[in-house]
């Protein structure tokens, strides 16, 4: 199924890519798509993590989301959609909404790269936290609500974005907690102004956001192995 892949990445770095462990917290709408692509690509271990059940309303963005799967829990769905893709990766999935409380748990398992791409404020930050003690790379997505234009994503470090409330708020944080840098998928967009607090979607900005994710990942694969 990599015939076309390897036209592009050598076999030897094929391999290498292979090999590696992903973390990926949230696999909604940013979530699913990484995965969705990482899997695509030949990474061949993944531990999903999501406590929320596919909703009619999550149609119009994740590509996990059918009519046929309402009310199944996302990384049920995930799971049995990657294995039909490619039988030989390894899935593991965890249900738990993720706190200070149960972290310790999720991060018994040693993990080559973490994609944060939950909604929590408060899981992102302590996912970042753990990461950083445990020197993993990990790439945080902010905000993808509100927003039509992917063109205007783009990966940087937090402590340079604008425009984005969340970021905001996690810059707050994150100084807080004395974390000066960290990697993050964020829109240059200024977000559409909504009537109330849930926000707007569109397909377009977080299947690129998490495209961008799968990006990340794979590029430092490539750069920390090949020492370019």
């Amino acid at each position: 199924m990599f015939d076309r892949l390897l036209k592009v990445i050598n076999k030897k770095d094929f391999t290498k890519i292979n090999n590696n462990n992903i973390l990926i917290i949230g696999i909604g709408g940013v979530g699913g798509y990484a995965l969705e692509v990482l899997a695509r690509i030949g990474i061949l271990n993944f531990t999903i993590v999501d406590n929320d059940k596919i909703e009619k309303s999550n149609l119009n963005r994740q590509i996990i989301s059918l009519h046929s799967n309402i009310g199944k829990y996302k990384v049920d769905v995930a799971k049995e959609r990657i294995l039909d893709i490619n039988p030989k990766i390894n899935i593991n999935t965890c249900k738990d909404f993720i706190t200070k409380d149960n972290i310790d748990k999720l991060f018994i398992e040693k993990y080559d790269y973490i994609i944060d791409a939950c909604d929590t404020i408060t899981t992102k930050v302590l996912l970042i936290k753990y990461a950083k003690e445990r020197n993993i790379p990990i790439i945080s997505s902010m905000g993808t609500g509100n927003r039509l234009d992917p063109t205007k994503l783009e990966i940087t470090d937090i402590y340079k974005t604008n425009y984005d409330p969340l970021s905001k708020v996690m810059r707050k944080l994150l100084k807080e907690e004395n974390i000066r840098k960290q990697d993050v998928i964020y829109s240059k967009e200024i977000p559409v102004k909504t009537i109330n607090r849930t926000p707007g979607s569109t397909s377009l900005v977080p299947s690129v956001a998490g495209i961008y994710a799968a990006y990340y990942v794979i590029n430092k694969i490539l750069k920390d192995k090949r020492e370019l």
